[in-house]
């Protein structure tokens, strides 16, 4: 879904009920000189029950946004991620919901000294689902299909590789032209998905993964269901069957879950997760996600920083989360659990008078700005935003469109004056340092900042750069954040393992068990 992936290599849709979609896949890992890891990631904490888990278990997960194929190779979009990845597709890394990076199909992994020559050793007894076992050759041809063709998904992740090689079956040496902190965490996203070599599977409603499930059938506009993997080559997945039940509306979810339909609902209006007390037990986690209130830099009059600092200095932010009922404040791009946080608050302060002055000075005491924002976010920040707005004397016209409609309007053309999408995926930074994504923000400092963090090998002073270039783009008002986003889960007795962090960008769920 999002984008086309030149630009859109770092967009991906999603759309937890309030919280909905978007994310990009610039990512920034920590540069270790020698890691190594456990294949899997550890089981997230369980509900407390205490029974045999049954291994015959179905679990029925409430999610929100569709995909609208399942061709996760040259389809955008976080919906595709979040249930796909280390659950029907795997790579050579992988992530945990903190985001630290493990390995996955490689048992282990070198980094040389210079930070240029990646070493993968492969686990062994890896098969795809038809049987054929995986090679070196594979990872080497999946690669390298990211790296030469434009319209497969990552393709910018790959474009500082040298060469992809395999002097074994078992090993694959990726070598790249200069260091790159970004390098190993974009492995763990669609970039580093490995196929079969020469695979004729119709990817857009079929599969031929490694991972522990497999498809099963796929109830357009309704759900999707997995099976387990008998013959996976790993830890076996914790229950036979995963349905995924999609259900855009808040209210429609709560109540579906309370009627006994569903085993997990993601997503939880915080509003309306009192009505769960007693049958479900509420989880909340922590995210990358960031409520962005996108400004166009590349327009009038929004090219004018003294227009963009005054809008930001207009919104209340407590008051946003409040309203919203979950949440944290955030006043910069970075969020917390992302290299080169900083507490920002203090570059945007609500002062109405002083956004006031800013935009008597700038000439736009009258202006008339309009807000484009995919419909199912809701009425609650858009009707905050306009009357934090109208106090300050700008005029807020809203327009709610359907989410293809913004991808084609707002992230393809760049038209548009504000917008509002949640940006979900992790170490996302280096769509600040393009001028081509659809901010339209263009700051040759910033620039140089980032670049230096992506090549400095030392992760500490990495995070630092960045750290440097994020407040740069706060004091210049490039965007708005309006909160760090929490996901509020919904998890009845007896299901244990479900993940609580991190789960709009991905939800493995190899480990979760259903007790009889």
């Amino acid at each position: 879904m999002h984008r086309t992936r030149a630009v859109l290599a770092s967009l991906r849709p999603r759309a937890p009920r309030r919280r909905a979609v978007l994310a990009m896949a610039t990512g920034l890992a920590a540069a270790a000189l020698l890691l190594t890891a456990c294949t899997g990631s550890p089981a997230p904490a369980g509900t407390g029950s205490t029974g045999a888990p049954n291994p015959d278990a179905t679990l029925t997960v409430g999610l929100v946004l569709e995909p609208s194929s399942l061709d996760i190779r040259h389809t955008s979009g976080a919906p595709l991620g979040q249930v796909l990845i280390d659950n029907v597709y795997e790579g050579l890394v992988t992530r945990t919901q903190d985001d630290k990076i493990i390995d996955r199909l490689a048992k282990s992994h070198e980094i040389s000294a210079d930070g240029l020559t990646y070493t993968f050793v492969l686990n062994d007894g890896i098969a795809f689902h038809d049987g054929t076992a995986l090679t070196s050759a594979d990872v080497v041809a999946s690669l390298q299909t990211v790296k030469d063709d434009a319209t497969v998904q990552g393709h910018a992740d790959l474009a500082g590789v040298a060469s992809i090689s395999a002097p074994d079956e078992k090993t694959v040496v990726i070598t790249l032209t200069q260091p790159s902190q970004n390098f190993l965490f974009s492995l763990t996203g669609t970039a580093g998905l490995v196929f079969r070599t020469g695979d004729t599977t119709d990817l857009q409603s079929a599969e031929n993964g490694t991972g522990p499930f497999r498809l099963g059938t796929w109830n357009k506009g309704s759900s999707l269901t997995f099976t387990r993997d008998d013959a996976y080559w790993g830890t076996k997945a914790g229950v036979k069957t995963l349905v995924f039940d999609y259900i855009p509306d808040f209210t429609a979810g709560v109540n579906a879950a309370l009627s006994g339909s569903l085993d997990v609902l993601t997503a939880v209006d915080a509003n309306l997760a009192p009505q769960l007390d007693g049958k479900f037990a509420i989880t909340k986690g922590r995210t990358t996600d960031k409520g962005t209130l996108a400004f166009n830099n590349a327009k009038a009059p929004l090219n004018d920083q003294r227009v963009r600092e005054a809008l930001r200095l207009a919104i209340d932010h407590k008051a946003i989360i409040e309203a919203r009922g979950t949440g944290t404040t955030l006043f910069g791009p970075i969020p917390q659990l992302d290299p080169g946080y900083q507490d920002l608050s203090g570059t945007a302060p609500y002062d109405p008078d002083k956004a006031k002055a800013l935009l008597k000075e700038a000439g736009q005491e009258n202006l008339t700005l309009t807000l484009t924002i995919p419909s199912f976010y809701g009425t609650t920040v858009p009707q905050l935003l306009t009357s934090d707005f109208k106090k300050v004397g700008v005029t807020l016209k809203v327009n709610s469109v359907e989410f293809p409609a913004w991808l084609d309007t707002v992230y393809t053309k760049h038209d548009y004056d504000l917008s509002f999408v949640l940006h979900v995926e992790p170490r996302d930074f280096g769509n600040f340092a393009n001028p081509q994504y659809y901010f339209g923000y263009d700051n040759p400092e910033v620039q140089k900042l980032y670049a230096q963090s992506q090549t400095e090998l030392d992760a500490k002073k990495s995070a630092q750069l960045l750290s440097q270039a994020a407040e740069i783009v706060a004091k210049d008002a490039a965007a708005d954040w309006l909160y760090e986003d929490q996901t509020l889960t919904a998890v009845r007795p007896g299901v244990n393992g479900f993940p609580k962090d991190s789960i709009n960008s991905r939800l493995d769920l190899r480990a979760v068990t259903v007790t009889k």
